[in-house]
């Protein structure tokens, strides 16, 4: 049924009562990432730190979601303990479809439980477990246990966390159905700080398809698109690792902590590397037929037989630049068994590469001893990894603690933030340049999907400022609208405006076409608003010294351009978080 509000459940873990409450909005905000603003600003307090108990976890879908392919992720927002401000998170799996099936726009938890507790919510339910034993289990382990507790169908998605979670770890991620994760910000941790082991939720109802010929009609049209042309074909085929080769070749690939944009040894861990050595199979979050998702194997064998032991690893591009190139790990299935450990405890795999980049470095320099790291950290030492891996998720020593708070406020306290990797978080794999750097140190989440700035560095060569910022701000609003529906960003190239308008009056929200730019613009504001009213200062934003010392395919970094681009971008986040009574 197409409505105009949104069906939100708000769950107290303090006491236990649960509500459905039907919010307007939609003509506002959308869903997806402005709805959780919209949430935010509602259940939110900007007067209180991360940790408070009654600080909102947020998972909201968009009007999209279930009804057309690839509309198949979740936002997830909260205040993060990263940095204290608002952000967000974004995952697929099965949580869009299983909260689309629950007949929810919106899942909002508060409060903290007393003891270790699995939530599981439906259409018509709300359920607590008590699940004290399971602390310390690892997110693997946890899922296994989950799924026998709460039995249910295809429409049953699994949201938990490991040690990491449960420890507080800055970069603690949340894991979807084994293979997707809330990764970036800590929404691991906020689990963790609410007692809250993992979410289960159950798509326990249905619901009704439009009528008439339109919307089949435009399904099989946007369905060929995805799978019958080229468009989307490196998605399925190599997966995002086919990005190494090319990045290698344009001296754009963060190598050793980025002392490198680039190796010889690059091709061993490329994807097609990892495809001819490692893939197992190929998967596909909840309604989408796509199949981005690479799962690769590991093989260990047991020291007391001939036997082997196969564990099934994910991995795209990011995981590969973060535990292989940064690290100097040079075999796939070494790269895949690192990424095993950082799954299983529940650890951000770009921070947790990058922070061991940072520490590897800093021991190598004598900035820190082995006192600290507590294993001798050695490029391309994929056993010690493992086990600074665990450290991190399980901290050992007052090191280890604050590095898993993040790796600059772990450099600020030992030294070496020059060489500390870190773009308002441990930075994505494109060391493309200036307009990357920029783009992800002062983007909203700070993330290499904020906007193009990586793909931006790879077609322009001129240092032309103001064309670079419009280009962040115009590519960041349309992401936005994306992600208010809430679409997978692979298929920005299939949901283009004149779509997304066909899309929308197909499924009844028609009248909302003539405004999706203006909620883009909304929404683009709202977001800056809580991130400004909570204490972000772009304008103090600094760029860390390893990024001006670096030699792209362009020639060495222009650190003018950098430094102008920097300051024209954060007046600009400034003039859009300015106050409401500023906005006319």
């Amino acid at each position: 049924m197409i409505r105009d509000f949104f069906r939100v459940m708000v769950v107290n873990l303090t006491t236990g009562k649960t509500n459905i409450e039907d919010l307007p909005g939609r003509g506002e905000v959308l869903g997806g990432t402005g709805l959780a603003a919209h949430l935010f600003r509602k259940y939110g307090h900007i007067d209180r730190d991360w940790d408070d108990p009654e600080q909102p976890l947020i998972f909201a879908i968009g009007p999209l979601t279930g009804y057309f392919p690839l509309m198949s992720k979740t936002c997830c927002a909260f205040r993060s303990p990263y940095h204290n401000q608002y952000t967000e998170s974004y995952a697929g799996g099965k949580s869009a479809l299983s909260l689309r099936f629950a007949d929810l726009d919106a899942l909002v938890i508060t409060g903290k439980a007393r003891r270790l507790t699995a939530l599981c919510v439906g259409s018509r339910r709300m359920e607590t477990r008590d699940v004290e034993y399971m602390r310390g289990f690892d997110a693997i382990q946890t899922g296994r246990v989950l799924r026998k507790i709460f039995p249910g169908s295809g429409r049953r998605s699994i949201l938990r966390i490991g040690p990491a979670g449960e420890n507080l770890s800055a970069y603690a991620c949340i894991n979807v159905d084994t293979f997707r994760h809330f990764g970036r910000m800590g929404g691991g941790a906020v689990m963790g700080s609410k007692n809250l082991k993992a979410i289960c939720i159950l798509g326990d109802r249905g619901f009704d398809l439009p009528e008439g010929k339109a919307y089949p009609k435009l399904y099989k049209h946007i369905f060929q698109q995805l799978t019958t042309t080229e468009m989307m074909a490196k998605y399925h085929g190599l997966g995002t690792a086919v990005n190494i080769n090319p990045l290698n070749a344009l001296q754009s690939l963060p190598w050793k902590n980025l002392q490198q944009t680039s190796s010889p040894e690059a091709e061993n861990i490329s994807g097609e590397t990892f495809a001819d050595d490692t893939l197992l199979r190929n998967a596909a979050c909840a309604g989408c037929p796509v199949g981005c998702i690479h799962v690769g194997f590991v093989r260990e064998q047991f020291q007391t037989n001939n036997q082997y032991l196969y564990r099934q690893v994910g991995y795209d591009y990011e995981p590969i630049f973060a535990c292989g190139g940064m690290l100097e790990v040079t075999e796939a299935p070494e790269v895949l068994r690192i990424l095993d450990v950082i799954e299983k405890e529940g650890l951000d795999c770009m921070s947790t590469g990058v922070a061991l980049a940072w520490a590897t470095e800093a021991l190598e320099r004598g900035v820190i001893s082995e006192s600290e790291t507590v294993v001798p950290l050695k490029w391309g030492d994929s056993e010690t990894y493992m086990q600074a891996v665990e450290m991190l998720g399980r901290p050992v020593n007052d090191f280890y603690k604050l590095l898993a708070q993040g790796t600059m406020k772990c450099a600020k306290a030992y030294g070496g933030e020059d060489f500390a990797c870190v773009l308002g978080q441990e930075m994505a794999g494109y060391a493309t340049g200036e307009v990357f750097f920029v783009s992800e140190g002062l983007g909203f989440r700070h993330s290499h999907l904020d906007s193009g700035g990586y793909a931006y560095d790879q077609k322009h060569e001129d240092k032309d400022v103001q064309k670079a910022l419009d280009f962040l701000i115009k590519d960041g609003r349309e992401r936005i609208v994306l992600n208010c529906m809430v679409g997978c960003l692979f298929s920005r190239g299939v949901y283009k405006d004149e779509l997304l308008a066909e899309a929308m009056e197909s499924v009844g929200y028609g009248e909302l076409n003539g405004s999706i730019t203006e909620i883009g613009h909304r929404v683009q504001r709202m977001r800056w608003r809580l991130r400004l009213e909570m204490g972000y200062r772009p304008d103090k934003v600094e760029i860390p010294k390893r990024y001006t010392e670096i030699t792209t395919w362009k020639g060495p970094l222009d650190t003018d351009y950098m430094d102008a681009l920097r300051r024209a971008y954060a007046a600009r986040i400034l003039e859009m978080g300015a106050p409401e009574e500023a906005d006319s």
